[in-house]
């Protein structure tokens, strides 16, 4: 794993993009084609997360994030395809001890599907449509959560809630998760285009649902397919972001 952390300049914030970026290459060079590049990938993107905003957030004050808090989980998210997957493999393995205590968890994220479908960030926040995920406050897939999920995270609960409630527009959120969380996934991003595989940002809902109804998915993925098209989320366009990608990788250490 890459282990230099983050820093405020931006010399320290493209050398940790390029050298993340090239340890992706490496393990997609390693697993092409394979099922187990998502576990690689993605055990990669969580490690290089987690490392570097201990390191950024070490000295700033605690957050007010905890367990049985969702007030955020009403946002859409968003999530790349190898997230996509890894979810939906999640939700497989738990289904039959789920079903067995009346828990539809496929059917509920195909009904939060039907609510969200097609709605831009504005009106899936004034949707205030529960995360499917949700159970008594507590993340079911908390484990193999986007780095969506992890990239948010807050100082103080309260000013969330009066957010959920339209009552405030700011609320002070952790810089690092962040800015951490961006340079992980784009990075990630970057070595996937790399690699020929399909590198968009998709609405977590649409394509989980995809995922579910098509196993074949993972493999099509994997052998260069963009399966989840039809959920890709272009708020940023696909070409900005890959001149950004390729500036950045002829840029100097």
């Amino acid at each position: 794993m890459h282990s230099a952390t983050t820093g405020q300049d931006g010399l320290s914030a493209i050398t940790f993009f390029k050298g993340l970026s090239e340890d992706y290459g490496r393990a997609m060079a390693q697993l092409q084609g394979k099922g187990m590049l998502l576990d690689a990938v993605l055990q990669l993107a969580c490690d290089s997360f987690d490392t570097n905003v201990s390191a950024q957030t070490a000295k700033l004050p605690a957050l007010d994030c905890h367990k049985g808090c969702a007030t955020c989980c009403t946002l859409r998210v968003t999530a790349t395809a190898p997230e996509v997957l890894m979810v939906a493999r999640f939700i497989r393995a738990l289904d039959p001890a789920l079903q067995a205590r009346g828990i539809d968890l496929p059917g509920q994220v195909a009904r939060a599907d039907q609510l969200t479908h097609g709605l831009a960030e504005t009106a899936r926040v004034a949707a205030r449509q529960r995360c499917p995920f949700i159970a008594q406050g507590v993340c079911v897939i908390y484990q193999v959560r986007p780095l969506a999920c992890r990239g948010l995270a807050s100082y103080d609960k309260r000013a969330c809630a009066q957010a959920a409630a339209g009552q405030i527009d700011a609320i002070p959120y952790s810089e690092p998760h962040m800015q951490v969380r961006s340079l992980v996934q784009n990075a990630m991003q970057s070595a996937m285009r790399d690699a020929g595989l399909a590198w968009g940002n998709y609405e977590l809902n649409q394509a989980l649902t995809m995922a579910l109804n098509e196993p074949s998915l993972e493999a099509r993925w994997l052998a260069g397919e963009d399966v989840f098209a039809a959920a890709q989320v272009s708020e940023v366009d696909p070409a900005d972001m890959a001149s950004t990608f390729d500036a950045i990788k002829q840029a100097a250490y």
